[in-house]
């Protein structure tokens, strides 16, 4: 099962999460869970991973990091080797989230199966920052695409 972990504060992470699920159901079984409730159990349960949150003034947002850091030792060593890819939300170009999550799941020996889907939304203004975002319809469609190629490796035992 493909579980994608995602946090959203403006709409666009979780547009980019549920596109993502719907090309994953696609080709086998998937879920999608908000950083809030994802358990080390939750994860345990589940074959491979997709983050999925905004980039927050060059990182990850403070509840995905939260997410992270209730589930870290409780999963270290016991997920090694399992695949993931992340999906960010950016105000800009999203290499510090996507840098702070590589970090983070090296430390779980996770294997990266794509490379990072970064969406940029150009919000420099405070009030585009603040403001609810959309997501195109092409970038909805690549999140889809990885969704689905994630699924489909699941299911037929690439990764």
């Amino acid at each position: 099962m493909l579980l994608i972990v995602w946090h959203s504060r403006t709409g666009a992470a979780r547009a980019m999460a549920e596109a993502a699920l719907e090309g994953a159901a696609e080709e086998g079984d998937a879920a999608m869970l908000a950083a809030d409730d994802a358990t080390p159990e939750r994860l345990l349960a589940a074959g491979g991973y997709l983050f999925a949150c905004p980039e927050n003034l060059g990182t990850m947002s403070g509840a995905m990091k939260e997410f992270f850091d209730r589930c870290y030792y409780p999963l270290l060593e016991r997920i090694e080797g399992r695949p993931f890819a992340t999906a960010i939300a950016a105000g800009s170009d999203g290499s510090g989230a996507e840098r702070q999550i590589e970090r983070i799941v090296t430390g779980w020996r996770l294997r990266r199966i794509a490379e990072g889907l970064v969406v940029s939304l150009n919000a420099q203004t405070p009030q585009a920052i603040l403001a609810p975002k959309t997501v195109s319809s092409a970038d909805l469609q690549k999140c889809r695409n990885l969704g689905q190629s994630f699924g489909a490796g699941l299911a037929m035992g690439l990764f």
